[in-house]
């Protein structure tokens, strides 16, 4: 411990927060390069939509004596992975980004690869991968960002928590669809 204030001084706060108020919630204190982290966050965002696409695509697919249930469970997911997309929209316009939906180079972009299954169980065993691909990943950013951007970081973390809990959906799913 130091003998520094925990605060900085409010004059101090009061006079940055004047200084650039064009640049909105952003200031002198966000630690992170800004670009670098757009840059990151497009792609957690194209990665998104892919799963989204790919989880509706199963949706509207899946077949077979256990179809009900998966069917429900993917569309479900894609419901979620269409609200990360919108958090993550959400935080790169925060940052002064524009947030790139552009289909052009969308599985470029992403993380996940888009590949539908032919059977039931290979949706499933795709939309597993696609998670685990997610998980690593976003790990790698959460870590990336660490103290330099919080708030990208706590949207990052949320999103994490949702894919590990869709990969262990997955992972029941599969383990039901082979016994």
């Amino acid at each position: 411990m130091t003998d520094q204030p925990f605060l900085t001084d409010v004059k101090t706060l009061r006079e940055r927060a004047r200084r650039h108020i064009e640049e909105g919630a952003l200031t002198e204190g966000y630690g992170a390069n800004r670009d670098n982290v757009v840059k990151i966050l497009n792609e957690a965002l194209a990665t998104e939509i892919v799963c989204t696409l790919r989880y509706k695509s199963h949706y509207f697919r899946a077949d077979g004596i256990n179809a009900n249930v998966a069917a429900q469970e993917f569309l479900e997911h894609a419901d979620q992975e269409q609200q990360h997309a919108d958090w993550l929209a959400e935080r790169i316009v925060q940052l002064g980004g524009k947030p790139n939906f552009s289909p052009e180079g969308l599985l470029t972009r992403s993380h996940a690869e888009f590949v539908e299954g032919d059977t039931l169980r290979d949706m499933v065993v795709e939309d597993l991968v696609a998670e685990r691909i997610a998980i690593d990943s976003y790990r790698e950013i959460a870590r990336y960002l660490g103290d330099q951007d919080p708030t990208s970081r706590r949207i990052i973390e949320e999103i994490l928590a949702q894919e590990e809990e869709h990969a262990d959906d997955m992972a029941g799913l599969l383990e039901g669809l082979d016994s």
